[in-house]
């Protein structure tokens, strides 16, 4: 009989959303830790951020204190995001044709075999900062896949009812890795150097690698027909153009990752140069953006209802660029940190709602393109760090920051006429 129910569970058709449970909404909100599968994504995601932003914050420090030039240092993030427009798209339409948990698994193998590199290269003294940009890129490659892959396959684990919780939790977990990543790699940096940095990032990736093999979820059918990769990819671009709901959705992600998510880069160099930070208080400075989302994200799994969504998603991509403009022009490391706890918080209201929107409101058939549309407007997060760069080896960072700050305010009124239908 148990292996009759497990079978089912397979089986399971993609759009089905599990009964809501006896003891109510609320317990039916908390419940999706009881599914394994869910714990499974969970752990690949937590530990994936964990060791994310362990590296981001190490590549930084090492690349600012090789080259001094902020411009560098924001390069290295863009090419962790370069990847998403287009392999976005490709892992959206690929993943309606081969099986998910195996994509995921190939994935984080790269990702593990990179860190490795990385750490070899490290420990023989031969790191430089063209590595450092190659990891960068590649690291960009799969990390790509995480909205399109493993975000998704939760959304069809736990159902339709039950995403913004489950997604809340998720990403709190990320946020918690947020804190947890920089603080671990500001203290490695100054133990040990980078390359024992780089050393427990592979470590760390065993476990996610395992998880993702033991994914009892299977693809319920994978196409073997229909349209060709690229008529699926416009196909995703059709839905979101004939849904003003999901149109509206992308333009808020578009604006967050021009004008928001490239100030991140910033923390190390206006933490060292406008606050006297050493590494490990500035990884602890990095960390406070963490520390507000994790306390964001488990309000929003136990308060928020589909009547907020707008409200949380548009008002905390505002917040978020307020709080931005206050961290730059911070006077001291205690108002700098305040700053960043609360653009923390806003970025978990934005998270949670850029999923939970897209799964909720795209036709079942056809949400593996919708959100392989997603990842593209993720993807032009480049362009918004190339600014950034330019603007911070220009006018310095901490202006250079605010701006752009300033400048996705403006842009977010001037869009209302979209966001306004989601």
């Amino acid at each position: 009989m148990g292996r009759m129910a497990n079978r089912a569970t397979r089986i399971r058709p993609v759009n089905a959303t599990p009964a809501p449970t006896p003891g109510g909404m609320r317990h039916g909100r908390l419940s999706v830790f009881g599914l394994a599968d869910y714990r499974r994504l969970w752990l690949i995601g937590t530990v994936s951020s964990v060791v994310r932003w362990l590296d981001t914050l190490a590549m930084a420090v090492f690349a600012y204190q090789a080259t001094g030039s902020a411009f560098v240092v924001a390069m290295l993030t863009m090419l962790r995001m370069l990847p998403m427009a287009v392999l976005g798209l490709v892992f959206g339409a690929v993943g309606e044709r081969v099986e998910r948990r195996l994509l995921l698994f190939g994935v984080l193998v790269a990702m593990a075999l990179t860190s490795t590199a990385l750490a070899a290269l490290a420990w023989a003294g031969q790191l430089a900062v063209w590595h450092l940009a190659v990891a960068s890129l590649l690291n960009g490659m799969a990390w790509a896949s995480d909205n399109t892959v493993r975000r998704f396959l939760i959304g069809e684990v736990v159902g339709a009812a039950r995403l913004s919780a489950a997604l809340s939790l998720d990403i709190g977990a990320g946020n918690a890795a947020r804190l947890l990543g920089p603080v671990l790699g500001g203290a490695l940096l100054a133990v040990v150097g980078i390359e024992g940095a780089f050393a427990l990032g592979a470590l760390l990736y065993l476990p996610p690698m395992l998880a993702a093999w033991h994914l009892a979820y299977r693809n319920p059918h994978v196409a073997s027909g229909g349209p060709a990769l690229l008529a699926r990819i416009a196909g995703g671009f059709g839905v979101v153009r004939r849904d003003p709901r999901l149109l509206g959705t992308m333009v808020v992600t578009l604006i967050f990752n021009l004008w928001g998510w490239p100030a991140t880069s910033m923390v190390p160099v206006i933490g060292a140069d406008q606050l006297g930070l050493s590494p490990p208080m500035i990884g602890l400075l990095a960390g406070m953006d963490g520390l507000g989302a994790l306390a964001s994200a488990a309000a929003l799994a136990m308060l928020l209802r589909p009547g907020g969504y707008r409200a949380t998603y548009v008002g905390g991509t505002a917040l978020y660029l307020a709080a931005t403009v206050a961290f730059a022009l911070s006077p001291d490391p205690v108002s700098a940190a305040v700053a960043l706890i609360v653009t923390g918080a806003a970025s978990s209201c934005f998270g949670v709602m850029q999923s939970t929107l897209v799964y909720v409101l795209a036709p079942p058939e056809a949400r593996s393109r919708v959100f392989g549309v997603l990842a593209v407007c993720i993807g032009s997060a480049p362009i918004g760090f190339l600014h950034l760069g330019l603007l911070a080896d220009w006018i310095g960072a901490p202006y250079a920051t605010a701006l752009i700050g300033i400048q996705g305010l403006i842009a977010l009124l001037l869009t209302r006429r979209w966001w306004r239908t989601i």
